[in-house]
């Protein structure tokens, strides 16, 4: 990835520009140096600005002809640059617009783009040449008229080029610039360019860091990259941030281990109360903490009655005291920010040092044990929020109401606490957004151990399977708090397993880890299967259809 030091901040992409020789073709091919000497033109001066310059006449017309030869010939054996033809697919395939902005003639880009494979001049939305009427590069002007015939704004254009032309023109529009070292050798403050790529490819990254995201999550391998930015430097952090690890633990030194933990309700405001307090404790749970303390925010948009406010602090109060945790304090605020309800939770709780359970301590050959079903929560969503919905689709009220009742068992305060007691339990984590699939994901991340998941083996109700299928999602990537997975060790897992069922809580094994290493593998019918991955939460891709249908 590119150096995230040198990132721009807040940057947006509506269409990237590159530059042609040396950027979009490999450089070399034109000798600026003879062109200069037959031309007369001093090594200080660019050819193109020394030849303009010149008095109209035979001089001048003889001086541009000897450029156009040499254009002319290096464009005829011009070959793509390293990683362009990927490059150009990917912003395709991303549907953005691309341009090519260059100093030589259109006559010379037409010839050079018949040597590549699967890309011609109708590949791009615009070519900018020097017949183009606009002043060249280093000139702004090329890009600010590229971005008008693009309808978009200068600044939410990429410029990438090889020459330091290139990035004065980009930067001096405003834009976003992009400088291609083809492998070279060059110091950082040799431009001063957003961002320095020695190859094509490495464009990538940068691009997708300037799209729009969905709804949900950060997905995780950006939360990865960002997190790999920074360092925590306080040595009383135990667990540090990271993917799979959804609580921080303290060392506040001759005390328990504090631990904690953030989180927002976002999906529903109905019993958003209930949501917050135990999703929050929850994750406080699987660190084998008590949860003790909980403090949030409340955000209400614009016409939110205070009867309404009312009933989620009322929620809060008593989910919170139910589970003998006090809510603490907060801050509650109406603000056009949001269009619904948000209540953003933060819990906290203590655990004994040599009682914390961490995801580092999974080893392999032990097995991974799964509590109740998939797509707890979601169950209950879908019922709450897509009720008409699942109506209309031929789903009784009586099976409505009994995915409503879901929400009550949405902790895992009883199966974590129970867990916690066995000597073989090593790891706990809860089943969030993403579903069992993103969660399988995160565990295996965050201990470092590869997992492999018996897809048949996975609890799933009837009436959440139902529910998915009339909706069109995958309850495998359905938000889910309420199951638990934990990682224990292959001699205790049974004994586990008839605790847990002996206090009514279901449970089934579904895998079983594998050596160091991150990622899922999978079986179902007895051979490999592809395990799923969900870049967004099914109920937030069902959310994000929803407000397309009623806008």
């Amino acid at each position: 990835m590119t150096d995230m030091k040198r990132f721009k901040k807040g940057y947006r992409i509506g269409a990237v520009l590159f530059d042609f020789d040396g950027t979009l073709t490999r450089p070399g091919y034109l000798d600026f140096p003879a062109i200069k000497r037959e031309v007369g033109c001093p090594d200080s001066m660019p050819v193109l600005e020394f030849i303009e310059a010149m008095p109209d006449g035979d001089e001048r017309k003889q001086a541009m002809a000897i450029l156009e030869a040499h254009e002319s010939k290096a464009a005829a054996l011009s070959v793509p640059n390293d990683g362009a033809g990927e490059a150009l697919m990917l912003l395709r395939s991303l549907g953005i617009p691309m341009g090519i902005i260059t100093r030589n003639s259109r006559k010379a880009v037409d010839t050079a783009l018949g040597n590549f494979t699967g890309v011609d001049a109708a590949t791009f939305d615009l070519i900018i040449s020097r017949d183009t009427p606009v002043k060249p590069k280093p000139h702004e002007e090329g890009v600010v008229h590229a971005a008008e015939l693009l309808g978009i704004s200068a600044a939410d254009i990429l410029v990438v080029g090889d020459y330091i032309f290139d990035i004065e023109a980009g930067n001096r529009a405003g834009s976003t610039t992009v400088f291609l070292t083809n492998g070279g050798e060059h110091r950082p403050d040799e431009t001063d360019s957003h961002f320095i790529i020695s190859n094509l490819g490495e464009l990538e990254n940068i691009v997708r860091m300037g799209l729009p995201l969905q709804s949900g999550k950060l997905p995780n391998d950006l939360l990865q990259l960002f997190l790999a930015a920074f360092k925590i430097q306080d040595s009383s952090v135990i667990i540090h941030p990271g993917i799979g690890e959804d609580c921080a633990a303290v060392d506040v030194e001759g005390e328990d281990i504090l631990i904690l933990k953030s989180d927002p309700i976002t999906f529903t405001a109905e019993s958003a109360g209930r949501y917050a307090v135990l999703v929050n404790a929850n994750d406080i749970a699987t660190t084998g903490a008590v949860p003790r303390w909980f403090l949030t925010t409340l955000l209400f948009p614009p016409g939110t009655t205070p009867s309404q406010i009312y009933e989620i602090i009322r929620d809060l109060f008593v989910i919170a005291e139910s589970r003998h945790i006090t809510l603490c304090g907060g801050h509650t605020e109406i603000t056009d920010a949001v269009t619904r309800p948000v209540v953003s939770g933060m819990m906290s709780g203590l655990v004994a040092r040599e009682r914390l359970l961490e995801k580092k301590n999974m080893r392999s050959g032990d097995s991974i044990i799964m509590t109740k079903t998939a797509a707890v929560e979601g169950t209950s969503i879908l019922a709450r929020e897509f009720a008409p919905e699942l109506t209309e689709k031929g789903m009784s009220r009586g099976e409505i109401e009994e995915g409503l009742a879901y929400l009550e068992t949405i902790s895992i305060l009883e199966e974590a606490a129970l867990a916690a007691l066995f000597k073989g339990v090593r790891a706990l984590h809860d089943v969030t957004e993403g579903g069992i699939a993103t969660a399988l994901a995160e565990m295996a991340s965050a201990g470092s151990h590869g997992i492999k998941v018996d897809m048949d083996a996975i609890p799933r109700s009837g009436l959440t399977e139902r529910m998915c299928r009339l909706m069109g999602i995958d309850s495998l990537g359905l938000i889910g708090s309420g199951s638990l997975l934990i990682c224990c060790d292959g001699k205790d897992s049974a004994d586990l397993m008839k605790s847990l069922k002996s206090a009514g809580i279901g449970a089934a094994r579904i895998g079983q880890v594998l050596g160091k290493g991150a990622g899922i593998s999978a079986v179902q019918g007895g051979t490999d299967a592809q395990w799923p991955r969900f870049d967004v939460d099914e109920l937030a891709r069902l959310f994000r259809g929803k407000a397309q249908a009623d806008f």
